[in-house]
This record gives C-alpha cells, structure tokens and sequence, in this order.
C-alpha cells in the first residue's frame, strides 16, 4: 500500500500490519454462519418436499365438474320447462314465472362461470409451474445467466424454400 494511501486513510503503516487471532475467528464465524444457511435450506427442502408430497392427495377433481355440469342442466331444462308454463297460463301471472325462470337461468350461467374459472386457475397455476421449473433448469444448467440451451441454423429464403421443396418432392406432395 502506499504512503498516500495510508494518510488518506488514517491506516497504520503496511509493514506494521500482522494477522490477528480475529482473523480466524472471522474464518470460523463465516464457516458457522455457512452451515447455518445449509441447515435452513435444507430445511426448506424438506418443506417443499412435504408440500409437493400432500398436492397429489387431492382427488376428484373431476367430480365438482359433473356436479356443475348436472347444476347447469338441471338449471337449463328448469328454465325451458317455466319458459313453457309461462306462455301458457293467465299473462297477468306470467311475469312472476318469467322471473323465476330468468333467475334459474343465472343460477346455470354461475355453475358454468365457477367450472370455466376453475379450469382458468389450474391452466395458470400449471403455467407458473412450468415458468418455476424453467427458470431452476436454466439457473442449474448455465451457472444463472437464464441463457436457454437450442440449436439454430442460419439460412437465407432461397435455402429455406430449396428446403421446403426438397422435402415435399421425398414425400411425393405439392408443396404448401
């Protein structure tokens, strides 16, 4: 170090500087605090693991959807059947049935709505999945640089259409 340095700094003079017994006790804190790190990540491993282990235990998915299947068509031939006894009694109590048919039909519009929802989250949901599993393959494989492993060619439009028209002839087709 040099002499500026060392008076810009306020440091004793480098010569004077001797390792101190807080040095391997640093060494020794930084291999206790690493060990600890380990412990809780394999702790939250272990958490994960029991997570992953309990998901597969839910059952019968399916079966929420034909209890709304059944709720909606239950709903959807309630609403004819009022439809039809409306047209046909007295028009001053039609209104009153007319409604109650409108409202059965909201009811098989929401058994509809909730299994459509359903299915909307399970697609998100495996689609974050997918996107977390990405993300750790790209992170194990590439040191973290997120760099996706594929295979590439350049080529130009004439070699692209040779291509195209080389294989439709092997094949015995018209080109698209």
């Amino acid at each position: 170090m040099s002499k500026t340095l060392e008076s810009l700094f306020n440091l004793p003079p480098a010569a004077s500087v001797k390792p101190t017994a807080d040095a391997a006790t640093t060494t020794a804190d930084v291999a206790q605090t690493v060990e600890d790190t380990q412990n809780a990540l394999t702790a939250v491993n272990d958490a994960i693991d029991k997570i992953d282990a309990a998901l597969p235990t839910v059952k019968d998915l399916t079966a929420s959807d034909t209890e709304l299947d059944a709720i909606a068509d239950l709903a959807t031939n309630s609403f004819k059947d009022l439809m039809d006894y409306g047209m046909n009694v007295d028009p001053r109590v039609s209104g009153t049935i007319f409604q109650s048919a409108s409202a059965v039909l909201g009811h098989a519009l929401t058994a509809k709505m909730a299994k459509m929802d359903k299915k909307l989250k399970m697609v998100d949901l495996q689609l974050k999945k997918s996107r977390l599993d990405q993300a750790a393959k790209s992170k194990e494989g590439d040191g973290g640089n997120g760099v996706i492993d594929g295979k590439g060619t350049l080529l130009d439009r004439n070699e692209l259409l040779r291509a195209i028209l080389a294989d439709a002839s092997k094949k015995g087709t018209s080109p698209p």
